[in-house]
């Protein structure tokens, strides 16, 4: 699982050297016994709304009882001052899945921000740049010596462009932000999990073939027919999967992915949706992370835990 969070709104009148451009106190990863990788806090100015932003990373491997060495297949990628200017700064975490997601995650991390970084027109139409960059990433891996036909990365990224944050997501990874309401911080999700799940992603890959069973429909102890899985909170470990008409491949759990030549031809796409929020003194920070962390916290108990780190 991987995380990077963001207090993106700490307003600093200071007009100091350390504050005037990026400050870095050091990256010094540390692994602990258990894994768990993580970097201290650094800052970065952002002059445009004068305002300093503090961010931080920690990683740690899925446990997996059967396979205690099992790769870790996430990754994230921290990008400040994108294209020299100290007001944009990318943000991201990718999921890798399959044989070779390691490979696809660590691709698509270094690609998708080199691809935004030289788009000319980023700063004048980020939503352009952000779909064009997405769809370039997925044929720039395709056409890597990376085997993707059954192996992906999901994206949650966020690109910060003064007060305005652009988060787009591909996948089941999510980014969160956290609420100043009266004496309660909330949590507020920036990106909605692209699942089977959801009835517009359900009906878009039914219309390219795909079946949707959970794994025990697959298997014969439930019912194929039923084509009701509840709610995403609810579903017990065996969610709804993507197959192809007549095998038992791939079996994605989500709609959209950067990778995956064979998903591709059931519905499954590269194409971002994409959320503009605007800042302001009620947003504290805000979390962006893959599913190993969402699949069992909710954004409310995410947000709870970052806020007394």
């Amino acid at each position: 699982m991987g995380c990077a969070h963001g207090k993106c709104c700490n307003r600093d009148s200071s007009t100091s050297d350390e504050d005037s451009g990026h400050h870095q106190r050091g990256i010094r990863p540390y692994k602990n016994k258990d894994g768990l990788t993580q970097r201290s806090l650094e800052l970065v100015h952002v002059p445009s709304h004068n305002f300093t932003l503090q961010y931080s990373s920690l990683t740690q491997n899925g446990y997996y009882p059967d396979t205690t060495d099992r790769e870790n297949q996430d990754s994230f990628c921290i990008k400040t001052q994108i294209q020299g200017n100290p007001n944009v700064h990318f943000f991201g975490v990718f999921d890798g899945h399959g044989q070779y997601g390691a490979q696809c995650s660590n691709f698509v991390k270094d690609k998708l921000v080199e691809i935004l970084s030289s788009d000319p027109t980023l700063l004048d139409d980020p939503l352009k740049a952000y779909n064009s960059a997405f769809l370039a990433t997925n044929s720039e891996l395709r056409d890597s010596e990376i085997d993707d036909a059954l192996s992906r990365t999901t994206a949650i990224t966020v690109l910060v462009v003064g007060d305005t944050l652009y988060v787009a997501n591909v996948g089941d990874s999510r980014a969160v932000i956290a609420v100043k309401d009266g004496d309660r911080i909330l949590a507020e999700d920036l990106s909605v999990d692209q699942t089977p799940f959801r009835k517009d992603e359900y009906d878009r890959v039914k219309l390219f073939g795909a079946r949707v069973l959970s794994v025990d429909q697959v298997e014969g102890l439930k019912d194929p027919d039923i084509q009701h899985w509840g709610d995403e909170e609810s579903h017990g470990g065996d969610p709804p999967r993507l197959w192809v008409p007549n095998g038992m491949y791939p079996g994605t759990a989500f709609t959209r992915s950067v990778g995956d030549s064979t998903a591709e031809k059931i519905g499954v796409i590269a194409v971002p949706e994409i959320s503009i929020v605007r800042l302001t003194p009620s947003h504290l920070f805000f979390v962006v992370a893959s599913d190993g962390v969402f699949e069992f916290l909710s954004s409310q108990t995410v947000v709870n835990m970052v806020r007394y780190m």
